[in-house]
């Protein structure tokens, strides 16, 4: 399984600031985690990359 931190949804959303990846991951639309652990939340890489799609089309590339 491919999971995914915010580092990752970062750079998969052009080098946003860590305070934008915090707003965004914890919108109602946002895919839930698939784990909360002691170095933060994951998320299945699958799960982001068509959030990614569908909310922030432009992003979709890298």
């Amino acid at each position: 399984m491919d999971l995914v931190g915010a580092h990752e949804i970062r750079e998969m959303l052009g080098g946003i600031s860590k305070q934008r990846v915090h707003v965004i991951t914890s919108h109602r639309n946002f895919p839930e985690p698939i784990a909360v652990l002691a170095m933060g939340k994951v998320w299945r890489r699958s799960d982001v990359e068509a959030w990614i799609r569908q909310h922030r089309p432009d992003s979709a590339g890298g």
